[in-house]
C-alpha cells in the first residue's frame, strides 16, 4: 500500500495535481478532475491511451493545461489517441491527424496538411470557404 501511495503521489505531481494529493476527487475543480482521470488511466502503466474529448467542458486555460498533461504522457513513451473537437488542441498536440466525416476517413496526415486541405475546409467550414476547385465535365 505504501508503494502504491508513493507511485500515485509521484504520478499526480508529474501531471500537475500535486497540490490536490489529499483532496477528495469529488471536491476537485473540473479541470483538475479531468487531469485526474488521465492520471488514473496512467496508473495502470498503459502503452496506449485512448481519450474521448479530453477537453470537453474545459475553458481555454484548462484545455491548455490538458495539452501539457498529454504531452507529459506522450513523453513517457505512451501512444495517445484522442477524439477531440478542440482543433487548437488537436493541431498543437498531434503528430498525425485523421479527419472523419459521417464515419468515413476524409483526410489523414500531418496537422498542417490536414488543416489546409480543401476537403476539410469544405466539410467543416462550408463549401464557400474552400478554395475553388477545377470543374470537369463528365
Amino acid at each position: 500500500e505504501r508503494t502504491c501511495r508513493s507511485e500515485s503521489a509521484a504520478l499526480m505531481e508529474r501531471l500537475g495535481l500535486g497540490r490536490y494529493r489529499d483532496t477528495e476527487a469529488g471536491s476537485l475543480p473540473y479541470g483538475a478532475l479531468k487531469r485526474l482521470e488521465v492520471a488514473r488511466a496512467m496508473a495502470s502503466r498503459p502503452r496506449l491511451l485512448l481519450l474521448d474529448e479530453p477537453a470537453a467542458g474545459l475553458n481555454a486555460a484548462e484545455a491548455e493545461e490538458m495539452v501539457g498533461v498529454l504531452r507529459t504522457v506522450a513523453e513517457t513513451g505512451v501512444t495517445v489517441v484522442l477524439i477531440e473537437h478542440n482543433m487548437r488542441m488537436v493541431m498543437g498536440l498531434s503528430k498525425r491527424v485523421l479527419v472523419l466525416v459521417s464515419g468515413r476517413v476524409l483526410v489523414e496526415g500531418a496537422p498542417a496538411e490536414v488543416q489546409s486541405h480543401p476537403e476539410v475546409i469544405a466539410a467543416y467550414l462550408g463549401a464557400e470557404a474552400a478554395p475553388p476547385q477545377e470543374r470537369r465535365c463528365a
